[in-house]
């Protein structure tokens, strides 16, 4: 695990890249920060997490630390043991962790209870919508800290590395550590409500977009051809046919829409 900071004094805010060794895009937002060194107005920690599996170029070395926490400084495991240290290191701070997909393209912030400190910060971030994740966050950074996750776009991609360092500046700039005044946007915020799993199979199809409601009767994937319908309507969030190895992905409600100030005259 690599810690930096910007600014002087004891940090409030945390940004944290490279939880997942196969996701480089917020890896170099940070890079990108501590070679510009821009003058903040608060503290600042920058972490790179799985340095190791960063290496390797895979997701994790023995399980994935996003589903590790609070870990363990005597687990058997790589990502138990830093998962501990990381808890430890981001104890005080409200923290920014960035990540990627290969599910869909758009930005979009993850969080773990739809609280006032989201409510504020959110809708000040590029992103499509905000997915709140309370039922399935058993393991996850935001179990222990309190943390704002983005999905910067598609795993691999120029364009996720780029939307990672317009998201990093946008949060500095929302809790005041960088200058400037962050514009709110209208803002879909929707809640998981189950696990889409599929079976074994050769071949998988999607047929529906992420966040657009599927009706029920709707047929939105299949497995070998075998088709999936659905029986009451959903909103898919991170559905893909490969992204995971059991599940197409997840079925949310819509559960309300953050409405943007109206334009000063």
């Amino acid at each position: 695990m690599r810690v930096a900071q910007l600014g002087s004094g004891t940090p409030e805010i945390a940004v944290v890249a490279g939880v997942h060794g196969d996701e480089p895009c917020g890896v170099r937002a940070v890079e990108r920060l501590l070679d510009e060194r821009p003058t903040v107005e608060r503290p600042v920690k920058l972490v790179v997490a799985n340095e190791a599996a960063l290496e390797r170029r895979v997701r994790f070395v023995d399980e994935d630390l996003n589903r590790a926490f609070p870990g363990d400084p005597n687990a058997q495991t790589h990502e138990g043991q830093l998962a501990a240290e990381l808890v430890a290191e981001l104890e005080d701070c409200l923290t920014f962790s960035m990540h990627s997909t290969q599910s869909h393209a758009d930005p979009f912030a993850i969080v773990n209870g739809v609280s006032e400190t989201a409510r504020n910060i959110v809708p000040q971030l590029p992103v499509a919508a905000m997915v709140e994740t309370s039922n399935f966050a058993q393991g996850r950074l935001f179990s222990k800290i309190k943390t704002i996750e983005v999905e910067c776009g598609l795993q691999g991609s120029e364009t996720a590395a780029q939307n990672a360092d317009r998201l990093t500046r946008a949060f500095l700039t929302a809790v005041d550590a960088l200058p400037g005044d962050a514009m709110r946007r209208e803002l879909p915020v929707f809640e998981l409500t189950d696990v889409i799993n599929k079976e074994r199979a050769d071949t998988y199809e999607v047929f529906v977009d992420n966040f657009t409601e599927v009706d029920a009767g709707e047929t939105f994937a299949a497995a070998d051809g075998d088709e999936q319908v659905a029986d009451q309507p959903f909103y898919p969030v991170l559905m893909s046919s490969n992204g995971y190895r059991n599940v197409f992905g997840y079925a949310a409600r819509k559960l309300e829409v953050l409405s943007a100030p109206p334009a000063a005259d």
